[in-house]
């Protein structure tokens, strides 16, 4: 049958419990063009010259919805010569490395099935996938499926996102210790009298490797070390990891790598430092600017540290942001606007600026329930909204996410990759990672995340195939957060689903009428004054059948 070359012509996933290899002929080339793939993993989509059939599936094997790969007695049913098949269970089939040996495996699969059982020629394809990230159940959504005719640019912009060009790829390294827990937080973070650097070292290093492994030919836009508390990190250690993620990747022009940090006077001796192994973008937990509220907070710096801190960071490193938290109780509009002018006037292109919630499991959550603590009102907490975002804009610092404000150019391009739904990488304890259509988790205490690595070579304790519906659910509760809203061309060749099946287009007319969404130029986007209400906005924005 020749070599075989790359194609992109279709894109079709099976159920948990199958495999299903579905083929179409490019009319203009007459080439078959092949997809292989599990149930919510990117396919593998090959063309082969020559060669005319119809739309169909070829076949339906049970076992195959391992998404650990396809393994050499599933091959086998295709008649696959022993040659072309895995030792072990091999991820990269469908991972993306060992293209070759794929690509062989399917040939020698159509030796044996070419010209048969062509039966399924409907020209429309049914996507399956799971009902949701905590749900179990199979469906079968081909309101959601783009019929073939439609197919060719849709998947061939796939391909391009889904291959080596698909766009920035982002690392994320959790450093899981601080010096206290503060009693807002409910962050993965974990106070510890020792810490052995080298251990973690070789933990978060083979941590890495298996991820580059699984994930390889993309360069890297960004790194960050959250936390925790990475500001504790010995510079080497970060110097170290940084390296490492260049060798497994390499990195793209201008790449950012930021790194969060405690605004105390111990860490702030370590900027510079930080910024000669490789850090160019510092985010500080300033959290508020009077030592009352400070105390509030549990935070170990007082406001004359906090603000030398920030004057060392901003000479140390080339792009420097910090956070305030505001709708404390008690804060009048008048205090926050006067808080806001003070912040905007030490000149840092980035603010994130949160209101406080109040998160389960926290101290502040205890307090609240006791009545020792009383969080501010909604009506508020929207007044403070209001007043933030005019101030902001004013400032020319506008919010390009719900909480995040930024000159332009000055954005953060690791959150950005999150909010855009674009595949990032995490490694650490606890940390979560979006790549080749699947949803990984890491140990969260850290002992147990070094016992995995030593035990497995990597931290992973989860590692789920996410269907396109739930893709796709993700991709709205994230992107709708931007200023810039959510391209729905896009999302629909990313996930195979039309926006009909994305999208309540009802709820939508009747919201953009009300003023608080609109649709420009392909996008969909909450205004400014529907950004206040987005948490009860979502649920009437989303199709129901992503949700169910």
């Amino acid at each position: 049958m020749g070599d075989i070359a790359p194609g992109a012509r279709i894109a079709v996933v099976g159920d948990q419990s199958r495999l299903e290899i579905a083929f179409l002929v490019d009319p203009g080339t007459d080439h078959l063009a092949i997809a292989i793939g599990i149930a919510g993993a990117h396919p593998e989509i090959f063309a082969l010259p020559g060669v005319a059939a119809g739309l169909g599936v070829m076949g339906e094997f049970p076992g195959a919805g391992q998404s650990r790969g396809i393994d050499g007695g599933i091959l086998g049913q295709f008649g696959v010569p022993d040659q072309f098949r895995c030792a072990d269970l091999c991820p990269d089939l469908i991972m993306g490395a060992h293209h070759r040996a794929l690509q062989a495996a399917v040939a020698a699969g159509l030796r044996r099935h070419a010209g048969a059982g062509l039966d399924h020629c409907d020209r429309r394809l049914a996507v399956r996938g799971r009902r949701g990230a905590s749900r179990n159940g199979w469906r079968d959504q081909k309101d959601g499926a783009k019929g073939a005719d439609n197919m060719h640019e849709a998947v061939s912009t796939r391909k391009k996102m889904n291959g080596s060009d698909m766009g920035p790829l982002a690392l994320y390294i959790h450093w899981p210790f601080c010096v206290s827990k503060c009693p807002y937080c409910d962050f993965n973070s974990h106070v510890r009298e020792q810490v052995d650097v080298a251990v973690w070292q070789g933990a978060l290093l083979a941590d890495m490797a298996h991820e580059a492994a699984l994930v390889p030919g993309r360069k890297l836009s960004s790194i960050f070390f959250g936390g925790g508390t990475p500001s504790l990190m010995p510079p080497a250690l970060v110097e170290a990891l940084i390296a490492a993620a260049e060798r497994h990747w390499g990195f793209a022009e201008q790449i950012e790598i930021t790194l969060e940090a405690n605004p105390s006077s111990v860490e702030a001796a370590n900027f510079h430092d930080l910024a000669g192994a490789g850090v160019n973008r510092v985010s500080l937990g300033l959290q508020a600017l009077d030592d009352e509220t400070l105390g509030f907070l549990g935070r170990a710096h007082d406001v004359a540290e906090g603000l030398a801190a920030l004057d060392i960071a901003q000479r140390a490193f080339g792009r420097v942001s910090f956070d305030l938290i505001y709708a404390r109780p008690g804060q009048t509009v008048d205090a926050w606007q006067a808080e806001l002018e003070r912040a905007l006037g030490f000149g840092t292109g980035h603010l994130s600026l949160y209101q406080l919630t109040i998160e389960p499991g926290t101290r502040f959550e205890t307090l609240v329930r006791t009545g020792a603590l009383v969080p501010a009102d909604d009506d508020h907490c929207a007044d403070l909204f209001e007043l933030t975002r005019g101030v902001m804009t004013a400032a020319d610092l506008p919010a390009y996410e719900i909480s995040n404000h930024a000159k332009p150019g000055q954005e953060s391009r690791h959150n950005l990759t999150y909010w855009r739904y674009q595949d990032y990488i995490g490694i650490g304890p606890g940390a979560h990672g979006r790549r080749l259509a699947q949803a990984t988790e890491r140990h969260k205490k850290p002992e147990n995340f070094l016992s995995a690595v030593e035990r497995n070579g990597s931290g992973l304790k989860v590692e789920q195939p996410l269907s396109p519906q739930t893709r796709a659910m993700e991709a709205l509760m994230m992107g709708l957060r931007l200023a810039e809203g959510v391209d729905l061309e896009v999302l629909e060749a990313k996930t195979g689903l039309t926006a009909a099946a994305m999208v309540d287009g009802g709820e939508v007319a009747k919201l953009a009428d009300m003023g608080f969404v609109e649709r420009r130029e392909g996008r969909l986007i909450v205004r400014p004054e529907g950004m206040p209400l987005l948490d009860a906005l979502l649920p009437k924005i989303i199709a129901d059948v992503l949700r169910t």
